[in-house]
């Protein structure tokens, strides 16, 4: 079975939807015959990264919400994202635009580490507060996951991966979605949001039974 999640990085329910897939998966008899694959998606592809602005500002400016509510609405999903052992830090969040992290988790695909990309990109914007659209933190996180760090300083300082990027973004259009995180099940059954662990469980029973 292949398995296609679209997700972005700055998606504060992808990362809580990560764990909660990665605990069904754990759970589903089959896993051992599971192929996972990440795809990128971009909630905002034309914001403009800037660590000197306050990210709640700006997220309350985007949503036309006021201060405390947006900060009460954070505090709701670090709540959320508590009960799966995740630590988010809003407050010291940069405002960074994904693209360039996105390269860097098709870089990592192509040397068998994905999923440790993945992993440690959300890690380090919700819980250190790292900007990922950095490319000397993108080329830290890199070589801490066993990439050459030489390589990934190259590959983002040229245009490497961005067709990957595009391609995930072009599927995701003529798939229809809108929202993230999303889950493909061998291109037959779909889980949209953070959903819980057995609405997982469900799909990939549905999947595997065709």
């Amino acid at each position: 079975m292949t398995i296609e999640i679209w997700s972005d990085i700055a998606c504060p329910f992808c990362y809580i939807g990560k764990r909660r897939f990665e605990r069904a998966l754990a759970q589903y008899e089959g896993k051992d015959e599971v192929a996972v694959t990440w795809r990128s998606f971009q909630l905002d592809p034309t914001l403009e990264t800037d660590p000197s602005i306050s990210a709640v500002a700006s997220l309350a400016e985007k949503k036309g919400w006021s201060l405390e509510q947006t900060r009460q609405a954070q505090a709701y999903v670090s709540q959320m994202a508590a009960g799966e052992g995740l630590t988010y830090h809003f407050d010291k969040q940069v405002v960074a635009n994904t693209f360039d992290a996105h390269r860097l988790t098709h870089f990592a695909k192509q040397h068998g580490k994905q999923l440790e990309a993945e992993e440690a990109i959300f890690h380090a914007y919700f819980t250190e507060g790292k900007n990922i659209a950095d490319h000397e933190t993108l080329t830290e996180i890199g070589a801490a996951i066993g990439l050459d760090p030489v390589a990934v300083r190259a590959a983002l300082a040229s245009d490497a991966h961005a067709d990957g990027v595009g391609e995930d973004l072009q599927l995701a259009r003529q798939f229809g979605i809108g929202s993230v995180p999303f889950f493909v099940f061998d291109r037959k059954y779909a889980v949209s949001g953070a959903q819980e662990v057995g609405a997982f469980l469900q799909a990939m029973e549905q999947a595997k039974a065709g």
